[in-house]
């Protein structure tokens, strides 16, 4: 057939358009195929122990039998339905990842949940909690992720977050031989400008020369706390300067509700994570991070499920303390397990607990979402399979993958973090390997290549 454009007519065209459809691709890879943990847990740095996570969980697990001693309980204290026995089956997973893993993600706070100490103190904090993480690490009760939060890198904390950064993963080093924890990562928090997450990078580049670590060993992450993380001063979007900034080294974007809606001059005593400035700041950072790979956290819920009543030594508390205190933290639960819902709502799948006992709603919250779907998610990704191979497998060309990646990823999270037995994932029809692949398109082109 005779055609007009030649390949010689149109390689400038088409080398154009190669580089641009590179530089985009670049920009934006899609989302990562490593598991992003349900939550972060804040604590103070100067706490922190090896055996920190175990603790955690214990505490958890008490809260949770003291509070919610069975499925029926805790459906009464957090809202969840009872029929077909799904409150039951929440509750047991609760408990089984209470016992098993009970915190995903821990980060060791030097900011907020530490404050400013004299030089000489934070120094020996940085010193001993490195040691601690590196004690961890030999006996093998350090949570799946874990790292530490500096304070900003504004002109008055510079000097004193750059060194805490250096006297820490110096020593955790020293003390491990050079190994860091697996998916060990720097948080800054408060960013404003990109030359702050830049000056990190080249920080974390430093180091990792002096100590023979691989490029890219140490990862940092955003926290988005204020509206100059996402506009710059004129006006024009900001928060993707800031991700690029990091020379590749940005994992994750966690959102700060409190300090954000505080620089928007909201009144304490509506602040909270349902205000309808967080979902501005929601919405706004998924639209700007959408594609890039960068993994979002919301915040966190501060009211903590704490009774009134404690325990005086060996006397009992009266049933009166007993139930006031059941009353109160039911009542934060019910906040806590509203805000997480919130945000798994809106695809936020983590956020940030403060307290052991705000850790069992969070696996509940979780864990129900995943649940509910289920049913739903398994036909719709069966589905799409066969609908896909078929399309393959006469030529033609299935044009809706995204949406199902998107139900893989669901199940691919909800497996991740316990909320999803391999038994549930199997009923889709899909085996294990192929889900741990982590693409429908690969499962889509293996199932049809026989058949060509």
């Amino acid at each position: 057939m005779k055609t007009t454009l030649t390949p010689e007519r149109s390689a400038a065209s088409r080398e154009a358009l190669r580089r641009a459809n590179t530089a985009f691709a670049r920009v934006y890879p899609g989302e990562s195929s490593q598991r992003q943990p349900v939550h972060t847990v804040y604590g103070g740095a100067h706490l922190f122990r090896a055996n920190t996570a175990r603790k955690m969980g214990d505490l958890a697990l008490a809260s949770l039998r003291d509070h919610a001693p069975d499925g029926a309980h805790l459906a009464h204290g957090l809202g969840l339905p009872q029929r077909g026995g799904f409150a039951q089956r929440v509750y047991a997973r609760v408990v089984d990842k209470l016992e098993r893993e009970p915190v995903e993600d821990f980060r060791l706070d030097f900011e907020d949940g530490y404050g400013h100490r004299p030089d000489a103190e934070e120094d020996a904090h940085a010193l001993s909690a490195a040691q601690e993480v590196a004690r961890g690490l030999e006996q093998g009760t350090l949570p799946p992720f874990i790292g530490i939060r500096v304070k900003s890198f504004t002109e008055e904390l510079y000097a004193r977050s750059s060194r805490t950064l250096d006297l820490f993963v110096t020593a955790l080093l020293e003390h491990t031989g050079g190994r860091l924890p697996p998916s060990f990562v720097v948080t800054l928090p408060k960013v404003t400008v990109p030359e702050q997450v830049t000056a990190l990078a080249h920080l974390l580049s430093e180091l990792e020369s002096a100590h023979g670590l691989p490029s890219g060993a140490l990862m940092l992450e955003l926290m988005v706390e204020t509206p100059q993380a996402l506009f710059d001063s004129r006006g024009r979007p900001h928060l993707l300067s800031l991700v690029e900034a990091g020379e590749g080294r940005c994992s994750h974007v966690h959102l700060g509700a409190y300090d954000y809606t505080a620089a928007l001059n909201v009144s304490a005593h509506v602040q909270g994570m349902l205000h309808p400035a967080c979902d501005f700041l929601r919405d706004t950072v998924q639209v700007l991070l959408a594609g890039t790979g960068v993994r979002l956290s919301d915040g966190a819920t501060t009211v903590m499920p704490v009774g009134p009543h404690r325990k005086q030594g060996d006397t009992p508390l009266l049933p009166t303390q007993q139930r006031e205190n059941t009353d109160a933290v039911h009542r934060a639960w019910q906040l806590a397990y509203r805000n997480t819902r919130h945000s798994l709502e809106r695809a936020y799948y983590q956020g940030w607990d403060l307290h052991p006992a705000q850790i069992p709603v969070r696996y509940a919250a979780v864990y129900a979402f995943f649940l509910e779907g289920l049913e739903p998610s398994s036909q719709r990704l069966k589905a799409f399979v066969d609908k896909a191979a078929q399309a393959t497998m006469l030529g033609g060309v299935f044009d809706d993958a995204a949406t199902g990646q998107g139900l893989l990823n669901f199940f691919l999270r909800g497996l991740a973090c316990g909320a999803l037995t391999e038994e549930e994932v199997r009923a889709t029809g899909l085996t294990l390997e192929e889900l741990h692949g982590r693409s429908f398109r690969a499962i889509v082109q293996a199932r049809a290549a026989p058949s060509r």
